[in-house]
């Protein structure tokens, strides 16, 4: 089936049909730099670098465009308290940014604007805006007059009569409505400033993506993306300003990602239920990380808990088992069975189900639980083959050759061969599977604890004890 994307611009879902036949360009919002990445920052990451992976695995060319706001009153507030300069706490965690998103398997993005080098860009958009009417300027700033574009909501699908300023739209009496929305901010003593045609200042948050955005993707591109919590006001006023710039539609798709929670309470530090990504990957493996924040739907709210973290480690490990099992096993093509050629030309069969049922599942506005589903179909399909030594050396290479291709968009599998266990530990567990094979339980317990307390971990299969890293 053809790919088809939820946009919740049209409240429904969309066959995807890029602007340019065969390229996509997609636009992410990142993060305001004024504090270490958390839960939210590494969902909306992770989501969005799916829909990536997934259109590359489809065969697209495609522009991703990832910013960091780097400046923002958070960040001039947390660089007073610090002490130092708002440009020096910015620079100092973009880094870490980096860093983490690396860890969750996220892609770098084809283009990481920073705002402070889009500024002149910023202040041509500006000038667009006043020169088609849809400014006017208050002693503290430029201001968009959201009453000049007739259209101000339909992202959101609020009534703007019924809103209420705040929830980062500023509060002003002097504005002509609530929902008015700050262009350019005069220069503050101790704030940084760049020079306008409006006098010294900074440009506020919302015309920062769309400048960003028309310099790297043009006025019009195909995804925009990001957390259920940037539709208002942050998305809505975008593409008011854009469309409002340029007279042309400005992003065909846009895509949302769900709210995390932490034990079904909204995350906040005075819950003491905050978490960094640091503060997660201290705990559990990145990939465990990557892998439960794909094993929900990327629209739908997802709970975030320990005994669930633990849930999908051993959902991974059954995975990353089953790809050991294989890549053990696909040396044995001379120990065929009578019935070879029928037993490869099923597990062949199989595999290309599979694939269908993965494909249709992402195609079906990036399903992973239908895409996982179809995935742990083929295992326990796969493992009986295995357990009854009925699985060729040559199917299983091509089983691990589906697990790679779909590791492309997942990004979630281990690969690499174990190592050999050293001289000693292979000792102990020869020594362990003599002592079962006399019924001595206490002695190969004792054997088992040994290895253990060494460092591995040793497991019985039909194929004699298997022996691995711990």
């Amino acid at each position: 089936m053809p790919l088809q994307i939820y946009s919740t611009l049209s409240r429904k879902k969309e066959l995807f049909k890029p602007l340019v036949p065969g390229k996509v360009g997609m636009y992410v919002c990142g993060p305001t730099v004024y504090d270490k990445g958390h839960l939210g920052h590494a969902r909306a990451a992770i989501a969005l670098d799916l829909v990536r992976r997934y259109l590359l695995y489809k065969g697209f060319k495609v522009k991703y465009v990832m910013n960091y706001t780097d400046i923002d009153d958070k960040i001039i507030n947390r660089a007073r308290e610090m002490s130092i300069t708002p440009e020096k706490l910015a620079e100092s965690l973009i880094p870490i940014y980096r860093e983490d998103y690396a860890r969750l398997g996220v892609m770098k993005p084809s283009v990481a604007p920073k705002a402070t080098e889009h500024v002149r860009e910023m202040a041509a958009l500006i000038k667009k805006l006043e020169n088609n009417g849809h400014t006017y300027v208050l002693d503290d700033g430029v201001y968009f007059d959201i009453s000049t574009w007739p259209e101000y909501g339909k992202l959101s699908r609020q009534d703007i009569t019924q809103l209420r300023a705040g929830a980062r739209v500023e509060v002003d009496e002097k504005k002509k409505h609530p929902q008015d929305f700050v262009l350019w901010k005069f220069k503050k003593p101790g704030e940084p400033s760049w020079k306008s045609p409006w006098g010294d200042g900074r440009p506020g948050w919302h015309i920062e993506c769309s400048a960003m955005t028309m310099k790297h993707l043009g006025k019009t591109f195909d995804i925009h993306g990001g957390g259920q919590d940037l539709i208002f006001p942050h998305h809505e006023d975008e593409l008011a300003q854009s469309e409002c710039a340029t007279g042309q539609p400005f992003a065909k798709y846009w895509m949302h990602n769900g709210f995390v929670t932490v034990d079904n309470e909204k995350m906040s530090k005075s819950l003491g239920n905050f978490f960094t990504i640091k503060d997660i990957l201290a705990k559990y493996d990145a990939s465990v990380v990557r892998y439960y924040l794909l094993s929900t739907h990327y629209r739908s709210p997802i709970n975030f808990s320990d005994k669930l973290l633990d849930a999908a480690g051993s959902s991974l490990e059954r995975i990353n088992e089953f790809i050991t099992n294989l890549q053990q096993y696909q040396g044995k093509a001379g120990k065929e069975t009578a019935n070879a050629d029928t037993e490869k030309s099923a597990v062949a069969k199989r595999i290309v189900q599979a694939q269908k049922e993965f494909e249709n599942g992402l195609d079906d506005d990036i399903e992973t639980t239908v895409a996982l589903a179809a995935l742990f179909d083929l295992i326990r399909d796969a493992n009986t083959l295995l357990a009854a030594k009925k699985l060729s050396g040559k199917d299983a290479k091509a089983c691990l050759k589906f697990l790679k291709d779909i590791d492309r968009v997942l990004a979630v599998m281990a690969f690499k061969k174990e190592k050999k266990a050293p001289p000693e530990i292979l000792k102990l567990v020869a020594q362990r599977e003599e002592a079962r094979k006399k019924k001595d339980w206490k002695e190969a317990d004792r054997l088992r604890t040994a290895i253990v307390e060494k460092g591995y971990a040793v497991a019985d299969t039909g194929e004699g004890p298997r022996v691995k890293k711990a």
